[in-house]
């Protein structure tokens, strides 16, 4: 039986791509996807590409805001359940999946009000703050980390859903038999980190060796990172974004990334070893948490900005960059903590709440 399916997911890639991931996973399966968002995030500029139905909220987040923003926020909050009221009633979803973000709060409350199943998904190893609030009234609490909500939570275990193509690395065996220069990845998210485009060229520099570089830089820093590349003498890729991640991937012997929730993931589904520099100032420091899960495995190295100079990168690349052993071992460390079922995961509890609701209706009605 087709079910109807409304996704709660906006602001940042971290919470749009994987419940993209699990929307296109349940129409193919032919189910209907609706999606409630903002017109100021990502989701505006994504989702309707999918032909994907869009409910918009005016809604943002509140945490950092000053103290006008704070003051305005209980009457946007109103607002927004409204506007979420509004959609529910008139989408009438089976299920509601909330990927956490401000966006998901006044879906996840009317849901509750309306007798809507509500499964939450957390992206990051510490919960978000909608996540954390909403967590008590969910059917469902779902996490991408082990051991992210408190036992009594009951959380399930599913890992990110992840983009399509993100497979093992094709050619391991390629790259650890040539005498090929090592090839460095260097990602800063998708508005790029101004340390790591600062850093990361001098310390290749002071390396001395031959490596091949691609470097993602954010649209604002690309030709300053070019122009430092060629200062220093060194032959670089340098873009502002890179569309294919799954090609880039595949393409590293290593990568110098942010660890944001979905860039773990990824590595770790890849099997890419790493050195994770956490974005210091991210919500609870939610960053270095996630970092952990790789570097306590073995499958990355944590090195906090604070930390971060041109000699300590330096160091940190020649004694893992050159070594294949070394290489190896974090490639099998890392991938032992994928979950590459983490999509159908999240799609059957989906799937299962609303089949639960169906039974409920049918037993009331006898």
């Amino acid at each position: 039986m087709v079910k109807r399916i409304m996704i709660l997911a906006g602001g940042t890639g971290g919470h749009v791509y994987p419940a993209l991931a699990v929307a296109r996973a349940l129409k193919d399966q032919g189910h209907e996807v609706f999606w409630m968002g903002t017109r100021r995030g990502l989701e505006a500029r994504v989702v309707p590409k999918e032909d994907i139905p869009m409910e918009w909220l005016s809604v943002e987040g509140i945490r950092g805001k000053s103290k006008f923003g704070l003051a305005k926020a209980p009457f946007m909050l109103l607002k927004a359940l409204r506007q979420a009221w509004s959609a529910l009633k008139t989408v009438r979803p089976d299920v509601v999946l909330g990927m956490g973000g401000f966006v998901s709060g006044p879906g996840g409350l009317v849901a509750g009000w309306m007798g809507i199943p509500l499964v939450l998904h957390e992206q990051n190893r510490i919960p978000g703050t909608t996540n954390r609030l909403l967590a008590k009234r969910a059917d469902v609490v779902l996490e991408a980390f082990p051991r992210s909500f408190p036992a009594s939570m009951g959380a399930v275990t599913t890992g990110n859903p992840l983009r399509a193509g993100l497979n093992p690395q094709s050619r391991l065996g390629e790259r650890l038999d040539r005498s090929l220069p090592c090839r460095l990845l260097i990602v800063g998210g998708s508005l790029g980190a101004k340390v790591l485009n600062e850093t990361v060229p001098e310390a290749i520099a002071a390396l001395g060796e031959t490596i091949e570089v691609w470097h993602q830089t954010g649209l604002a820093m690309v030709e300053e990172t070019t122009a430092r590349y060629d200062a220093l003498g060194l032959k670089a890729r340098v873009s502002a974004f890179i569309e294919d991640m799954a090609a880039a991937y595949d393409w590293a012997d290593m990568a110098i990334c942010r660890s944001g929730a979905m860039t773990v993931s990824e590595l770790a589904a890849v099997g890419l070893p790493a050195i994770l520099i956490p974005y210091p100032h991210a919500i609870d420091d939610h960053q270095t948490a996630n970092a952990r899960y790789l570097s306590d495995a073995g499958g990355a190295l944590l090195m906090r900005q604070a930390e971060m100079s041109v000699a300590s990168l330096k160091d940190a690349l020649k004694e893992r960059l050159f070594s294949k052993e070394l290489l190896s071992v974090m490639r099998i460390n890392s991938q032992k903590m994928a979950q590459p079922e983490a999509t159908q995961r999240v799609v059957a509890v989906c799937l299962e709440q609303a089949a639960a609701r169906d039974s409920k209706k049918i037993t009331l009605s006898t």
